[in-house]
């Protein structure tokens, strides 16, 4: 699964990169090194035209690709209750066009997630303990990211749900598949990655065919990301900051994976 993650690219730099035609944040985006559920994160999505024109007061030509922040939990339409977006932060690649919570905006409201890498947590093997009992075994946090650097374009849905008060709340989901094998070592789940020539067809709502959307979503290839250990101090939501992703040597590297850096 995909529980936190890092992002931490200027506004500007998203603008251009995603080729955003409407810039719908409401402040500049500050850089986030431990996005954790429930907080707001940025989104790049693509409005129909008669959905954009409501929300920039203007006409449009024709569908808007739009930045946004939006609450990472998704919290379909139907839901009596905002909280259920606390268990909602993923949704598997192989079952998401199915699922109830999920097949709607799987149809129309597909977004990316603009993140730097992401964390994962391996499971060091528990110690034993007097008594015979085991002790609680650690876990290891990790940091994946490109090689190369790149920005990772998670494959994402957004759902918009009015509260009893009329407000409208804009939420999300991260898509997840199965992890090759040198970051399954790890973790046997990633985010699913959307390729750049990928992402028009992706962020498309008029591509609504379940399977013309599911053929979008191709595994990362083996090889492209790199994955070295972290501090604990990720651990804690409250702790943010560029140092949360520099490689530590802190003892509780584990001698698998290969010394902890691929």
């Amino acid at each position: 699964m995909c529980g936190r993650y890092a992002t931490a690219r200027a506004r500007q730099e998203l603008l251009d990169q995603f080729q955003v035609q409407f810039d719908a944040t409401e402040q500049n985006l500050q850089p986030d090194y431990n996005v954790a559920p429930t907080k707001q994160v940025p989104a790049v999505l693509t409005r129909a035209a008669e959905d954009a024109a409501k929300e920039a007061g203007e006409g449009a030509a024709g569908p808007v690709r739009q930045l946004r922040t939006l609450r990472w939990g998704l919290v379909p339409s139907w839901a009596k209750d905002p909280s259920i977006g606390n268990r909602m932060i993923n949704a598997r690649a192989e079952t998401v066009h199915e699922k109830p919570s999920f097949r709607r905006a799987f149809a129309r409201r597909r977004c990316l997630l603009p993140a730097d890498g992401y964390y994962e947590w391996y499971t060091l093997e528990s110690e034993a303990a007097e008594g015979g009992k085991r002790k609680r075994p650690k876990k290891q946090p990790f940091y994946i990211r490109p090689k190369d650097g790149s920005i990772l374009a998670m494959a994402g849905l957004y759902e918009l749900w009015k509260s009893p008060e009329g407000e409208w709340v804009w939420t999300c989901t991260v898509i997840t598949t199965d992890a090759p094998d040198e970051l399954g070592r790890i973790h046997d789940r990633m985010p699913m990655i959307v390729q750049p020539d990928r992402w028009d067809a992706w962020l498309d709502p008029g591509l609504t065919d379940p399977d013309r959307v599911r053929g979008l979503l191709v595994p990362a290839m083996a090889g492209t990301m790199e994955a070295y250990p972290v501090s604990t101090a990720v651990n804690n939501v409250r702790n943010n900051g560029p140092e949360l992703i520099k490689p530590t040597a802190n003892g509780d590297i584990p001698t698998d994976p290969s010394d902890a850096l691929f």
